[in-house]
């Protein structure tokens, strides 16, 4: 288990800058599309089109990182006032509905990628299937992490 437990910290260290590398590319690719348009009055035509596939990419990936560290929206108020065995019992249903999200997240981006595969971003030349790589490579990392907090809620010292 704690070989698994490394691995996600890994994968999540290496998503993590893998969306802030996006998010500074994000920041450069803007700037110049902002600086050729009103200084030079010649406008890239695929600038918008990085962009999103840059915000795609840091939403998608920062997300994944998110899960990792358990920094999604908790309403966890009134579990606290619950006994140890139903905290338990919520975490571990917690982690099981993420991991249902991220099936959900990882079956539409498939179906999205395939459906767009023979259609062309104009601007850039590549298919629009590429839009959908981010969230399908989210989604395996979600699931991923879930199952390893699956485990360690699964596994914890009951008190």
């Amino acid at each position: 288990m704690e070989w698994l437990r490394s691995a996600s910290a890994l994968l999540s260290r290496a998503v993590l800058h893998a969306a802030r590398a996006c998010l500074a590319a994000l920041g450069v690719v803007v700037l110049y599309g902002v600086l050729m348009r009103y200084a030079f009055n010649a406008a890239p035509p695929y600038v918008e089109a990085v962009a999103l596939l840059l915000v795609i990419s840091v939403a998608m990936f920062g997300a994944a990182a998110g899960v990792h560290d358990a920094g999604h929206i908790g309403l966890d108020s009134v579990v606290r006032l619950l006994p140890a065995a139903a905290q338990r019992a919520v975490a571990a249903a917690v982690e099981l509905l993420i991991v249902v999200f991220a099936a959900v997240l990882l079956w539409g981006s498939v179906q999205m990628a395939v459906s767009t595969h023979h259609d062309t971003i104009p601007t850039l030349g590549i298919s629009e299937s590429w839009r959908y790589a981010p969230p399908m490579v989210a989604a395996v990392l979600i699931a991923l992490f879930a199952v390893v907090h699956l485990a360690d809620v699964l596994h914890k010292p009951r008190a």
